[in-house]
């Protein structure tokens, strides 16, 4: 299908965007076109706002916030799991909102992942995100066992996307437990988690998503998939702001397991102050919370997790997608042949892709170093990936199609000379 190339179209599509009002609550960096919110979200004035009231109620109230502040920091975590269960599909008790996303996960396995016989092997993929592959590592290691023998990671067949039918493979009576990203990093591609999850079980396996790509970007039915386990960040999508509070869940009939990493957070609340060393979990996703919750970092997604129930999850995603089909279409007719050569590495069916496309490029590097220095932001990732978001909330359609040209001149002016091959700290 054939695209209209022409800016005014895209202000056309702006016009006519029922989202369009949730940009003016956003602060952007001035003088820049922002497409990194799959890396790190923008703030909105609304999560601006809970910041500074939690602020003011530590000034006005001191201890007594626990108990007293609007709401209750006490009861803080649970909250914010409560707010997220609509975007998930989920019930309110089987989320809270605790700690960093690969803590969640070592929590999360040391409850799951309880090697007996035959079945000791962990499963992931090799187009995970590290932090998860360092996890899953350790936690083999944690119980004696080989990595060599008892981790297996699907490989991918070109590089940038899963097979599901391979992952199903690799379900094997060895297997204990199942951890994938929902969307993968680099290319964007959406996992079917309901049938993998179906998979799994049939096989007698546990399965876990890491859905750091997809909260906030798409919708879930996490109960009506069957997930056992899920975690994710939430200083993407969700704009929590840098280190915000990660969020995990648990599928409610695992409530009578107990966590493998207790701590006094973790206990039922009516208890927690009788200071015993008896262990009581509470009965919920909350007894996998360790320690205390860290305000500050929580504070902001109160308001973040407002703006999106006003916008609606679907409409959300619904933008989302047309922003991203719009964005590839761009890229195939004005930047795929000579002299330009970038190439769509994201799955172009959108019931398979998240939020972010993957635009490659042999010099990937210096074309993201490029496009910053004309006020575009991207991120990189290796060994090829220009990875481009356009967030719904707060990136509009002529910012794409801005995007496009820009992509398009760093290589008509020969831009990328001036940038140097080598990686810097962040990319």
């Amino acid at each position: 299908m054939q695209c209209d190339l022409s800016a005014s179209y895209a202000q056309g599509l702006d016009r006519d965007d029922p989202l369009r009002s949730f940009g003016q609550r956003f602060y952007k960096p001035p003088g820049t076109i922002y497409m990194d919110g799959n890396s790190l979200g923008l703030l909105s004035r609304d999560a601006e706002r809970t910041l500074l009231e939690r602020l003011e109620e530590w000034k006005s109230l001191g201890i007594g916030g626990w108990l007293e502040a609007d709401p209750p920091w006490f009861y803080l975590g649970e909250q914010l799991g409560r707010l997220q269960a609509p975007l998930m599909g989920a019930e309110p008790e089987e989320l809270v909102a605790t700690s960093s996303t690969t803590v969640n996960l070592h929590a999360l396995l040391a409850g799951f992942y309880r090697p007996e016989g035959a079945r000791r092997r962990l499963v992931g993929d090799s187009l995970n995100f590290p932090s998860d592959a360092y996890a899953l590592q350790s936690q083999v290691r944690l119980h004696g066992l080989d990595c060599a023998q008892d981790l297996v990671l699907v490989e991918s067949r070109d590089g940038r996307t899963l097979e599901e039918e391979d992952i199903v493979a690799a379900m094997s009576e060895e297997v204990a437990v199942i951890v994938l990203p929902s969307v993968l990093y680099r290319s964007g591609q959406l996992l079917d988690m309901g049938l993998l999850t179906r998979e799994a079980h049939a096989r007698g396996c546990l399965i876990g998503f890491d859905c750091s790509h997809s909260a906030g970007a798409l919708p879930h039915r996490l109960d009506d998939w069957g997930v056992d386990f899920a975690f994710w960040c939430t200083y993407k999508y969700l704009n929590s702001g840098p280190g915000g509070i990660a969020t995990l869940y648990v599928n409610r009939r695992h409530f009578d397991r107990l966590p493998g990493l207790a701590g006094w957070w973790g206990c039922d609340k009516a208890r927690q102050f009788d200071m015993s060393l008896e262990f009581t979990p509470a009965a919920s996703a909350g007894s996998w919370q360790v320690g205390t919750i860290s305000l500050f970092s929580a504070a902001p997604l109160l308001g973040s997790l407002a703006l999106f129930a006003e916008a609606g999850m679907e409409h959300v995603r619904q933008k989302s997608l047309d922003m991203t089909e719009y964005l590839i279409r761009l890229v195939d007719q004005e930047l795929s042949d000579a002299p330009y050569h970038y190439r769509v590495g994201s799955p172009r069916d959108g019931r398979r892709r998240g939020g972010h496309v993957a635009v490659e490029h042999d010099d990937a590097l210096r074309v993201c170093a490029a496009l910053r220095a004309r006020g575009v932001v991207p991120d990189f990732r290796p060994p090829n990936v220009v990875r481009l978001a356009p967030i719904a909330l707060y990136n509009t359609f002529e910012e794409v199609w801005q995007t496009v040209q820009h992509l398009k001149a760093v290589i008509d002016l020969g831009e990328v000379e001036n940038f140097s091959r080598e990686r810097g700290a962040v990319s």
